[in-house]
């Protein structure tokens, strides 16, 4: 099996679906926010505060590459912004599969917590309503990369297990 990269936006639930993917499939799993964290001793929020995007940007690349090296029997969960970052989508689409987890800016409101709302800087400090109308602006900039994903899942309308089970059906891989 080739790498499995799991790409949408954040909230959208590619860590969650992609330890479900890993269970099933029997492989590793590897989330790129968790590497970048571990090579910088600090947290996302922190590398992206005090280092700035471009770092943070850099670190993610080079936390992808890391999670290509370690081999193929894996799925990873990338962050928000890796594959609109210089040629991560077409690096992804080269080795492996790619699935754009697809959600509504509504439902993905839905789904943070309080604390899922604080460890994203971009999102700090955003009531209900604000919270919607940014990330409608930022998807639109962001989705035309997701979209170049191999397989697009729209999972408003299924349950976790449902989409685990479409993109098992979908790659030929249940």
């Amino acid at each position: 099996m080739k790498p499995l990269f799991l790409v949408g936006y954040m909230g959208c639930g590619k860590s969650t679906l992609g330890r479900k993917l890993a269970r099933r499939l029997g492989v590793g799993f590897v989330d790129t926010d968790a590497l970048v964290e571990e090579q910088a001793g600090a947290s996302v929020a922190d590398v992206f505060r005090y280092e700035g995007e471009a770092r943070f940007r850099e670190a993610e690349r080079e936390a992808l590459e890391r999670a290509i090296a370690a081999g193929g029997e894996t799925v990873v969960s990338t962050g928000g912004g890796l594959p609109t970052w210089s040629d991560n989508m077409q690096r992804m689409n080269g080795v492996g599969h790619t699935v754009f987890l697809h959600r509504t800016a509504e439902q993905i409101a839905r789904r943070l917590s309080p604390y899922g709302r604080r460890k994203r800087p971009r999102l700090r400090g955003l009531d209900d309503a604000g919270l919607v109308a940014f990330m409608e602006r930022d998807m639109a900039v962001r989705e035309p990369f997701y979209a170049q994903a191999h397989l697009v899942v729209d999972c408003d309308a299924m349950s976790d297990d449902q989409v685990v089970e479409h993109i098992l059906r979908q790659l030929g891989l249940k």
